[in-house]
């Protein structure tokens, strides 16, 4: 474990990150580490963006977005560490940040593998603390080789334009472990654009539509697809690399383990 004064660790980028004492003061830039840390270490969050909904009712000073963190109101609560994501926040503002004297932690999640041991160094190295007994839950539930694919699926995030998961990503890994075979898996693009009209003739079992980033909805997405069966599902479920993970495999294996009928 790590975390004491004149510590110097490497996070997930191999940056180092050098701690000026016991870390009792953090600001997350990102939803899903927020959820993460105000479930594993109690009391050590002071800030968070306005897109960090879970847990429900957490009450810290709110520092803008993922994308735009006001840097100012990040520096004015304090913190002993700042917690970013390589793909959620912008090299600028971490650059910006550790200009200003704050030490940042950038975690890098491209598969569920990488999430589980991401967090688990977060929290033993970075705040010095025991890995949390929903993080070794996770562990057990997500360890071991993806199954065979039973369901060819794709994934939208946004429309107008529509865009899909694609390669290197955390959901289309967490997808493949579930027995999904992502359509896109093998797209040079992480986010690729998709034609709706092609997607409903691609031969998919089911398009899942999830809540985040673009708020899918029964009345709003759906409604683009005429062949192929939809899936509404929360994307925090399909996204987030923290608690929810205890309760994810079980949860979207329900909602599209049938092959996702009923969007």
């Amino acid at each position: 474990m790590g975390g004491f004064a004149g510590t110097v660790l490497r996070d997930d980028m191999g940056t180092a990150v050098e701690l000026a004492g016991p870390v009792g003061r953090v600001v997350s830039l990102v939803p899903s580490l927020t959820e993460a840390l105000a479930a594993g270490a109690p009391g050590v969050l002071v800030g968070a963006t306005r897109w960090c909904t879970h847990p429900p009712g957490l009450r810290v000073a709110r520092v803008r977005g993922t994308k735009n963190p006001d840097r100012r109101a990040v520096a004015a609560l304090r913190p002993d560490l700042v917690v970013a994501n390589k793909e959620e926040n912008r090299e600028l503002d971490v650059r910006r940040l550790r200009e200003a004297g704050i030490p940042v932690w950038v975690t890098v999640v491209e598969t569920v593998p990488e999430a589980l041991a991401s967090l688990e160094r977060l929290f033993t190295q970075a705040l010095d603390r025991p890995v949390p007994d929903w993080l070794r839950a996770a562990e057990r539930l997500w360890t071991g080789p993806p199954p065979r694919p039973r369901a060819r699926v794709a994934v939208p995030i946004w429309r107008d334009p529509w865009m899909v998961v694609g390669s290197a990503t955390f959901a289309g890994d967490l997808l493949a472990r579930l027995g999904m075979e992502n359509a896109f898996a093998r797209d040079p693009g992480r986010y690729p654009r998709a034609d709706p009209a092609e997607l409903d003739r691609a031969g998919l079992d089911t398009i899942v539509l999830p809540d985040e980033p673009y708020p899918f909805a029964p009345g709003d997405g759906p409604e683009a697809f005429t062949r192929t069966p939809t899936a509404l599902i929360e994307g925090r479920l399909l996204t987030w690399y923290g608690p929810s993970l205890v309760t994810a495999r079980t949860e979207l294996a329900a909602r599209l383990g049938a092959g996702g009928a009923g969007g």
